[in-house]
C-alpha cells in the first residue's frame, strides 16, 4: 500500500512545529512544545501529574516538622525547662512536708505526748500515794510526803507546759485543760482537810475526806488527762504517718524519672540529627537529675525506715507500757480505797479484776504486746521483769481481798502498806520500777529513730532547689546552641 504523506504547513521564522504527524491509518500525537520564553532564560521541566512540588507540600503541613528542626528544638527546650521548673516546686514542697512532719515528731508532738502522759501518771500516783498514807495515821512519813508533793508539782508543771505549747488547738482540749486546772486545787485541799481530821483524831471524817478526794480524781481529773493523752498520741501518729507517707514522695520520684528518660531521648535525637556524640548542657542536666533521684531514694527510704522503726519499737511499746502503768495505778488505788472504805463492797475487786485483764500478762493484753513490740536489750528485759513482778503483785492482792472479806482488817492494812518483801506494797513498787525502766529504754529508741529519720532529710530541699535550676539551666543551654545553628 503507498503511504500518502501530507506535506508540512509552512513555518513561520521561531514557530515551533504543530508537533501532529499523520501517516495513513495512523495519528500520531505529540506533547506540544512549551512556548519560548526570554533568550537566555531557563526553563524549568514541568512536573509530571500527579505530583507536588516540595514547596507545594511543605504548605500542606502543620506544627512542628513544618518549620523542621528549629520548630522541634524551641518546643524541646520549652518543654524540659517547664517540666524541670514545675518538678522543682513540687519536689521542694515535698520535701517540706516530709521534714517539717518528722521535725515536728521529734521536737514537738512527742514532747506534748510526754507532757500528757507524765501529767496523768503524776496525778495517779499522787492519790495512791496520798490514800496509802493516809493509811499509815496521822504523821505522813517524810518520804511519803515528798513524793506525793513531788507528784503534784509535776501534774502542774506538765499542764502549764500543755497550755502554753499549743495543746489548746482544739475545743476538746481546752476543756480537759480546764477541767485538770480547776479540779487540781480541789483535790489538794480535800486531801489536805483529811490529813488535819486525821491529826485531830477524828479518822472518818478524814477518812470520807479522803475518798472524795479521790473520787474528785478518778471521775474528773484522770478522765481529762487520759483524754489529752488520747489526742496527744493520735496527733504523734497522725504526724509520723505524713512524715513517712509514700504518696507524694513517688509522685516525686516518677515524675524525675520521666524528664530523665526525656532528656536521653533529646540527646538520641539530637546525635542522630546533628552528627554530635555529646551535648555538654543536656549530659550536665541528666547528671543532675539522676544524682537527685538517687538521694531523694536514699533519703526518703532512710528517714521512713527510721522514723516506723521509733515509731512502731520505740513509741508504740512505751504507750503500751504507760497505759499499763496508769492501770496498775487505778488498781492499787482499788485495793487501797477497798481497806479505807472497810465497807465490804465487792465495786473495788470487780475493778481491780478488769484492771488486771488489761494489763496483763496475756493474749492482748498491754504486757504481752509491749514485750512484742520492745526491742532487744535492756527494753525487753525489763518488760519480762514487769510482768513477774505483775504475776506476784496479783498474788499478793488475792490474799489482801481474801483478809478484807474476812474483816480481818489488821493483817489486812499491813499486806497492803507494810514494806516487807511479800507485801502488796512491795510487789506493786517493783512493778512500777520495772514499768519505768522499761518505758525509758523504748523512748530511747524512738528518740533515736525519729532524730535519726528527721535528719535524713537535712539539706534535701536545697539539694532539690538546685538541681532544678541545674536541669533547667542545662536543657536551655544545650538546645539553644544547636537552635543558634540554624540561624
Amino acid at each position: 500500500m503507498t503511504a500518502t504523506q501530507q506535506p508540512p504547513a509552512a513555518q513561520q521564522p521561531g514557530q515551533q512545529p504543530s508537533g501532529q504527524q499523520t501517516i495513513t491509518g495512523q495519528v500520531i500525537t505529540r506533547q506540544p512544545a512549551a512556548p519560548p520564553g526570554p533568550p537566555g532564560q531557563h526553563t524549568a521541566p514541568r512536573q509530571p501529574p500527579g505530583r507536588l512540588s516540595l514547596r507545594a507540600a511543605g504548605a500542606r503541613l502543620t506544627g512542628p516538622r513544618a518549620a523542621g528542626t528549629p520548630a522541634i528544638l524551641r518546643s524541646l527546650l520549652t518543654g524540659l525547662v517547664a517540666a524541670a521548673l514545675a518538678w522543682g516546686v513540687l519536689a521542694a514542697w515535698t520535701v517540706d512536708q516530709h521534714a517539717s512532719a518528722a521535725a515536728q515528731v521529734v521536737g514537738a508532738s512527742e514532747p506534748l505526748t510526754l507532757a500528757s502522759k507524765g501529767m496523768y501518771q503524776s496525778l495517779s500516783d499522787a492519790d495512791v500515794t496520798a490514800t496509802t498514807a493516809y493509811l499509815t495515821g496521822p504523821n505522813w512519813p517524810l518520804a511519803v510526803r515528798q513524793r506525793y508533793e513531788a507528784d503534784i508539782a509535776r501534774a502542774g508543771a506538765d499542764l502549764a507546759s500543755l497550755r502554753d505549747s499549743g495543746a489548746t488547738a482544739s475545743a476538746q482540749a481546752a476543756a480537759d485543760l480546764a477541767t485538770i486546772s480547776a479540779g487540781l486545787p480541789a483535790y489538794t485541799n480535800y486531801v489536805g482537810e483529811a490529813k488535819t481530821y486525821s491529826s485531830l483524831g477524828y479518822p472518818l471524817p478524814g477518812g470520807s475526806l479522803m475518798q472524795v478526794a479521790s473520787e474528785e480524781m478518778h471521775l474528773r481529773l484522770l478522765p481529762a488527762a487520759s483524754a489529752l493523752y488520747a489526742q496527744e498520741s493520735a496527733s504523734l501518729g497522725s504526724v509520723g504517718a505524713q512524715a513517712t507517707g509514700l504518696p507524694w514522695m513517688i509522685v516525686v520520684l516518677v515524675l524525675a524519672a520521666a524528664i530523665a528518660f526525656a532528656l536521653l531521648r533529646t540527646q538520641q535525637w539530637l546525635r542522630r540529627r546533628t552528627h554530635r556524640t555529646v551535648n555538654y548542657g543536656l549530659s550536665w542536666a541528666t547528671l543532675a537529675v539522676i544524682a537527685i533521684l538517687a538521694w531523694l531514694a536514699i533519703a526518703f527510704t532512710s528517714a521512713r525506715s527510721d522514723l516506723e522503726n521509733g515509731l512502731q519499737h520505740g513509741s508504740t511499746p512505751a504507750e503500751q507500757l504507760a497505759q499499763a502503768g496508769i492501770s496498775a495505778q487505778q488498781a492499787r488505788g482499788d485495793e487501797v480505797l477497798n481497806l479505807i472504805s472497810r465497807t465490804g463492797s465487792t465495786s473495788f475487786q470487780a475493778d481491780f479484776a478488769a484492771r488486771r485483764a488489761k494489763i496483763g500478762p496475756g493474749p492482748g493484753t498491754l504486757l504481752t504486746s509491749a514485750a512484742a513490740e520492745s526491742p532487744s536489750g535492756q527494753g525487753a528485759a525489763a518488760v519480762a521483769a514487769a510482768q513477774r513482778d505483775a504475776r506476784s503483785w496479783y498474788s499478793a492482792t488475792e490474799t489482801v481481798f481474801r483478809l478484807d472479806l474476812a474483816a480481818n482488817y489488821a493483817a489486812e492494812r499491813t499486806l497492803v502498806i507494810g514494806s516487807q518483801p511479800g507485801s502488796s506494797a512491795a510487789q506493786f513498787g517493783k512493778l512500777e520500777a520495772d514499768l519505768r525502766r522499761a518505758i525509758a529504754a523504748d523512748q530511747v529508741t524512738f528518740r533515736a529513730g525519729a532524730t535519726s529519720g528527721s535528719g535524713a532529710f537535712g539539706g534535701l530541699e536545697f539539694g532539690v532547689i538546685l538541681a532544678a535550676l541545674v536541669i533547667a539551666g542545662g536543657s536551655a543551654w544545650g538546645l539553644s546552641r544547636r537552635l543558634a545553628e540554624y540561624r
